[in-house]
């Protein structure tokens, strides 16, 4: 399994984190009110953004990544994939992540 950080503009948040369960992810969690402070194109930018955090089967993470561009504003968004210790995550969580649609 994986988890995938990814921000996105808030009111969009929702939208984006539907479309990527109806395509195949576990579960998106939205955490509102991230301040995204980062340099973009030579100018130092600071946005008001939400943070997906997208729980992934491993086989699904790049189907996801290859569907952003079509569900995503942004021209380059953020996607991190994160690879958690299976020991210490809960085995039943982990299968339920893993198990297809």
């Amino acid at each position: 399994m994986r988890v995938v950080l990814c921000t996105c503009p808030a009111a969009e948040a929702p939208r984006i984190a539907r479309a990527l369960v109806e395509r195949g992810a576990a579960c998106v969690n939205v955490v509102p009110g991230v301040t995204s402070v980062y340099v973009w194109k030579g100018v130092v930018c600071e946005d008001a953004e939400a943070l997906l955090v997208v729980k992934a089967a491993t086989d699904r993470v790049e189907s996801l990544r290859a569907a952003l561009p079509s569900i995503h504003p942004y021209e380059l968004p953020e996607w991190v994939v994160l690879a958690p210790d299976e020991a210490l995550t809960s085995r039943a969580y982990a299968d339920w992540v893993r198990a297809p649609g």
